[in-house]
């Protein structure tokens, strides 16, 4: 359960110091024979700030709510 609660410490700071991730993909756009044109197309996903802070809080909630071990 804490490390569930690591990791959405993590993405939480991640999706705070990153506001978007921009990939591209290529496609064919002219295949004539010998002759082709590809174009790469950007594609942009906007990370919202709010899903990150709720990931965070969720997160620390996760952790404090873990039950310690205790080492005999």
């Amino acid at each position: 359960m804490r490390l569930i609660g690591i990791l959405l410490v993590i993405f939480g700071i991640i999706a705070l110091a990153v506001p978007s991730i921009t990939f591209f993909t290529t496609d064919r756009a002219v295949d004539a024979g010998f002759f082709t044109v590809d174009v790469q197309r950007p594609h942009t996903i906007v990370l919202n700030p709010i899903a990150g802070i709720v990931a965070v809080i969720a997160g620390v909630a996760i952790i404090m709510s873990a039950p310690r071990t205790q080492v005999v």
